[in-house]
């Protein structure tokens, strides 16, 4: 669990060792047990001739600055990784297009009774899935997209049960 107290010191320490040329708004800085993914705004690029133009000039806009920049990043990473012990992830969102540079695909290792394998089945036989384990990955995408506003209510309240843990009894 990840207070909210570390969210803030990370937050904190990007938003004082991005350089300030590098964003349209503040950085989208999200973290886990294993990784800090930080997602970088851009200026949007101007609106092409069609919507298929526009994306592509994003793509291009997004792949130049990923180069560009790729020196820096990694010193700013070194640094993160050693302070914070997770791996540092980079993206950026030109308009509605993000796109994630490098990130984590950690394995994630569950069991599963016959039904549940079955939905698993279903989905890899269909095509939905390559895997059991994409599958999977399709699933728990569906129940965040479905349950944002639960799974946000949720990792609020275990905020705040680690922030009364933290102020109890010291043993």
């Amino acid at each position: 669990m990840i207070t909210d107290e570390a969210r803030e010191r990370v937050r904190g320490w990007f938003s004082g060792r991005l350089p300030a040329d590098w964003q349209d708004a503040p950085a989208d800085i999200s973290i886990d047990r294993d990784e800090i993914v930080v997602i970088l705004a851009l200026p949007d690029v101007e609106a092409g001739e069609s919507e298929v133009e526009t994306e592509e000039a994003r793509a291009g806009r997004a792949s130049a600055f990923r180069e560009e920049t790729r020196e820096q990043r990694m010193a700013i990473a070194r640094e993160a990784q050693r302070r914070y012990e997770r791996t540092v992830s980079w993206g950026v969102k030109l308009g509605d297009h993000v796109e994630l540079f490098t990130h984590l695909a950690a394995p994630t290792m569950t069991r599963l009774r016959q039904p549940q394998r079955q939905v698993l089945d279903t989905l890899v036989d269909a095509g939905v899935a390559r895997s059991r384990a994409d599958a999977l990955a399709w699933c728990v995408r569906l129940v965040a997209q479905h349950e944002d506003d639960w799974l946000t209510e949720l990792r609020g309240a275990m905020s705040q049960v680690a922030d009364v843990r933290t102020k109890g009894p010291q043993a």
